[in-house]
Formats: C-alpha cells, structure tokens, sequence
C-alpha cells in the first residue's frame, strides 16, 4: 500500500497513485487525469478534503476509448432522501461543483479500473439546491 497523497494542483495520476487515498484539498477545484483503463484492478479513492468554492473538481479518463460505469450516491439537503444518478454509456468525466453536482468536504469518489477501456465509479457524498448528475461525456 502506498502512502495517502494531498493534492491541491491538477495532476495526471499513475500506477503509483493507485491503493491509497488520494485527498483533493483545493477550494478552486483541479483536474486530475486517470491512467488509460487496461484491467489492471489498480483502485483510485479520492476524497474531497476541501468543499469546492469556486470551479470544478474534475476526474477525467485519459483518452477517448476509455468510459465509465457506475453510479452517484447523494444526499439532499433538505427532505432526508437520497438521490442516485447513473453512468451514461459515453460517460468519461466526473464533475463536482461544492454544491448541485457534489465536491463537498467528505465527498468521495471510487475508480476500478476492470478492463481495458472501463472504469468502475461510485461517487458517495452529498450536494445542495437541485441536485444533479456528475457524469458527462466531456474527453
């Protein structure tokens, strides 16, 4: 296992990134750019340690073969329910604002990388106002 990383600047995240924690600590948001999928088993865990203020928090596939399956579990703010979005087929980016789309402090998003050209996500944390899918097809 390696040793958890702080991050506060965009980075693209390697082999060694993988089986730790990685803990985003950047009020103004950052990009950080995923390995090419090739069913490695390697698993990302990247914890919001900061609520996004302003931007995004962005976690992108490293190339245009590469999608992600899964789901976004959060928690409404008002009415104590939950809300679930899925992946769509062409689903490459994950994208948290600190408020609808989630990236509030104690946020946290799991990759898998299953096979070649899939990433396995579940995103568990919380958003306010209307809340609303992560997941675009933005690579």
């Amino acid at each position: 296992m390696y040793a958890p990383k702080n991050f506060t600047a965009s980075a693209t995240l390697t082999r060694s990134d993988a089986d730790t924690v990685l803990t985003v600590n950047a009020a103004a948001g950052l990009t950080l750019t995923l390995p090419a999928a090739a069913g490695t088993g390697d698993t990302y865990e990247i914890v919001v340690g900061t609520t996004i203020t302003s931007n995004n928090l962005v976690v992108q596939v490293a190339n245009a073969s590469d999608v992600m399956t899964g789901t976004h579990i959060m928690g409404q703010d008002a009415g104590d329910t939950v809300v679930l979005f899925e992946t769509a087929a062409t689903s490459d980016t994950i994208t948290m604002n600190g408020s609808t789309k989630g990236g509030i402090k104690g946020d946290r998003i799991t990759l898998k990388d299953v096979a070649a050209n899939l990433w396995l996500v579940t995103i568990i944390g919380s958003g306010t106002g209307t809340e609303a899918t992560a997941f675009s097809a933005a690579v």
